[in-house]
């Protein structure tokens, strides 16, 4: 009866574990966005640095903090329903897992809702003559930072409507969970961004 055996001066071999396509494409990406919104941030910070006088100037009128807030804490609530779709996906529960994205949606496209409703009120404010992007430096970042944080948001309601759309078919379950986990990883990172966005714009004067 014969053993076998490793060949003199061959190395055994061991298993290699590797991440899969779908986490290094995830990780890039949402480094990249991390190094977007950095740049956005350090644009804020440089023009705030080389304006002359207040900041923000006078009769920029930012929305009222209370109002900004209360959608701050809808946002945050939404990384928790989003959460919460993830661990029933990953039990195989379709019904609930449909009804925690439903409210995660609902709760980003009122954040949506309520920023247009600002930029609105904004644009109709400082005494009739408006506060837009074209007003002053102070517009045109605050509007540029809002707007590409509520691009992304849009684009993460988008996301969940396609997991909405494919929970629909009876081959979607449990097999699915890491492209769930890619749109609740996004999710959490613009509601992360946002945080740091409203603490800046809202508080850091």
């Amino acid at each position: 009866m014969s053993t076998a055996s490793a060949s003199p001066g061959v190395a055994p071999r061991h298993a290699v574990h590797r991440a899969s396509p779908l986490t290094v494409g995830t990780i890039v990406f949402l480094a990249s966005e991390c190094m977007f919104f950095g740049a956005l941030f350090a644009t804020y910070f440089t023009m705030r640095a080389i304006t002359a006088g207040p900041w923000p100037p006078e009769g920029a009128e930012i929305p009222e903090i209370a109002r900004a807030l209360t959608f701050t804490v809808l946002l945050v609530a939404s990384s928790g329903t989003m959460q919460m779709a993830v661990r029933a996906i990953a039990r195989d529960n379709k019904v609930a897992f449909k009804r925690w994205v439903v409210f995660t949606v609902i709760l980003g496209a009122a954040f949506v809702i309520n920023q247009g409703l600002e930029w609105q009120s904004l644009a109709a404010n400082e005494n009739g003559h408006g506060f837009t992007a074209a007003s002053h430096a102070y517009g045109s970042a605050f509007f540029t930072l809002t707007g590409f944080h509520g691009a992304h948001v849009t684009g993460g309601l988008l996301a969940m409507a396609v997991l909405l759309g494919r929970a629909g078919s009876t081959r979607f379950g449990e097999k699915d969970l890491p492209a769930v986990e890619v749109v609740s990883y996004y999710w959490h990172f613009v509601d992360v961004v946002w945080v740091v966005m409203f603490a800046i714009l809202f508080f850091v004067k």
